[in-house]
């Protein structure tokens, strides 16, 4: 594929394709005095992604968000679950929410597409990306990680995670520190594979909780199943007011320091 960027509106391909990111440049250092009066102007563009994404997504109706990793390939275990829980989440009534990119993120909007429901992809600015992938019909590109980040929690009433890498992890542990200091509540977060996530499980309780680091009752924030069919009634369930077991957390999760 021909290498191609979106700079918000703006599409470069070829020696345009720039090296580094919005966001990198925001983070970036500050060894010029240039960033006193360049920064403030950032806000604007912040602003208006902000603006056009909450534009974008207000109307969406119920969705889930679907997370996994983007090197997934066609045929494999995960990327084969993503389209069964992209088209299971439209039967149940759900727009299906993904980072837009490939792998499980492409087979979750596939699954989605195909079912005849509303395919969200949240792409964004990286000069390795390729844009939001091609089952997507409701499709934003971002600049800026933390306003993608936060339209994935403000329109999503609950996510599956599919095994993924590190911006997986990001995703997942940003929402349990949501439900876990009571940002948001009845949000459910399914982690689909034993096999991948039981070892990151044994870490949280066997050092993080053993250590006090986190309340054991922080561990029953998250459900872990095989079954993406489990996977999409837990979430599916919670979001319509029916679920049961823990999705907030107990009183001495609070006591917790972040």
């Amino acid at each position: 594929m021909k290498a191609e960027y979106r700079k918000g509106p703006v599409l470069l391909r070829g020696r345009n394709v720039p090296t580094s990111s919005t966001s990198g440049r925001l983070l970036g250092g500050q060894d010029e005095p240039d960033w006193l009066h360049g920064d403030p102007w950032r806000v604007m563009r912040i602003q208006s992604e902000f603006v056009e994404g909450f534009g974008a997504l207000a109307e969406l109706g119920p969705a889930i968000s679907v997370f996994g990793s983007a090197r997934s390939e066609p045929g494999a275990p995960d990327y084969e679950q993503g389209i069964t829980a992209g088209r299971r989440l439209v039967e149940e009534g759900f727009a299906v929410i993904t980072g837009g990119g490939p792998g499980v993120m492409e087979a979750a909007n596939k699954g989605a597409q195909e079912a005849g429901g509303v395919s969200v992809g949240l792409g964004i600015e990286l000069p390795f990306e390729q844009g939001v992938n091609e089952f997507v019909n409701l499709g934003i590109n971002f600049r800026y990680f933390f306003v993608r980040k936060t339209m994935f929690v403000k329109y999503a009433q609950g996510f599956i995670v599919l095994p993924g890498g590190f911006g997986t992890m990001d995703e997942l542990f940003e929402s349990l520190t949501l439900v876990q200091t009571r940002t948001i509540t009845r949000f459910p977060i399914v982690l689909v594979g034993h096999a991948y996530w039981d070892g990151l499980v044994t870490w949280l309780r066997d050092a993080v909780v053993a250590d006090g680091k986190a309340s054991a009752t922080d561990l029953d924030l998250f459900h872990v199943t095989d079954d993406i069919e489990e996977a999409v009634r837990i979430v599916a369930d919670h979001a319509r007011g029916e679920g049961t077991g823990p999705v907030e957390p107990a009183g001495g999760a609070m006591q917790e320091s972040m």
